[in-house]
């Protein structure tokens, strides 16, 4: 074996026994996310000091963010949270709404926006302030595909959140999964929210969260309620609803406009 490979290993082994030792100390250090059945799965709740990835197709994008927002709003407590963007994200999905972010509970004045040029400018931002343990979680959002975020990038945001303690959020639009050290990885849909009134504007907002990964528990599918005023995801309940019946003379029933909207 020559002298570079072997250097190369060690630096490996050391890293890998350095992940494993802070899963040790932070392994207890879980915030419950207020749904029974994914808390039980994720044994207490999301882990701090450790990457969770959130993965959606492109039209997926809006359920996805506010389901990395409810995720955000857990563990920031009342601490910062920083949010790095590639430029190219506003092309394709549009800038983040601060009221949007009000109304899913999580306060604006607390929200840092970090708008970087390239992946590679995302990727050095993210690791930097996942180091700072003045903040409370870090979210990174990539558009599509990018050969920078690998394996080596992906333990570098690990190893960076294990030592200061922050909780990192990679937020995955059209992209395919890859090999990672992220201690969950979701792939998220939006579900239909519940029926309301005719002249309610919105339903509470629900996600088709699917873990796909989950380093210390079982995987699952669930759909998830998010409570704006609550700041925490629930079961979603029933809703059970008499059925009008349909006027004589017409062929189709009436369709009420925003009887069901997805959410994000």
């Amino acid at each position: 074996m020559s002298g570079a490979r072997g250097s190369a290993l060690a630096i490996l082994r050391g890293q890998i026994e350095r992940i494993e030792a802070a899963e040790v100390v932070h392994q207890r250090d879980r915030v419950a996310l207020g749904h029974s059945e994914v808390d039980c799965a994720l044994k207490g709740g999301l882990a701090r000091a450790a990457i969770h990835e959130v993965f959606c197709e492109g039209r997926q994008g809006a359920a996805a963010t506010g389901f990395v927002t409810g995720l955000a709003g857990r563990v920031t407590t009342r601490k910062p949270l920083l949010w790095v963007r590639q430029d190219f994200s506003d092309i394709e999905t549009g800038a983040l709404s601060m009221s949007g972010l009000a109304e899913l509970g999580l306060d604006p004045r607390r929200v840092v926006m970090v708008r970087a040029a390239d992946v590679e400018s995302a990727l050095r931002a993210s690791a930097d302030a996942l180091a700072c343990d003045a903040l409370g979680a870090v979210v990174l959002e990539l558009w599509g595909e990018t050969r920078q975020f690998d394996l080596v990038a992906s333990r570098k945001l690990t190893l960076a959140a294990q030592s200061s303690g922050v909780t990192g959020l990679l937020l995955r639009m059209a992209a395919q999964p890859l090999p990672s050290t992220a201690e969950t990885r979701w792939m998220l849909r939006a579900a239909h929210s519940p029926p309301g009134a005719m002249w309610s504007a919105w339903g509470a907002p629900r996600f088709d969260a699917e873990l796909l990964r989950n380093r210390h528990g079982p995987c699952g599918r669930w759909i998830m309620e998010w409570k704006c005023d609550e700041c925490q995801f629930s079961e979603p309940p029933a809703y059970p609803q008499p059925v009008a019946a349909a006027p004589a003379r017409r062929s189709d029933p009436a369709i009420f406009p925003g009887a069901q909207r997805r959410a994000g």
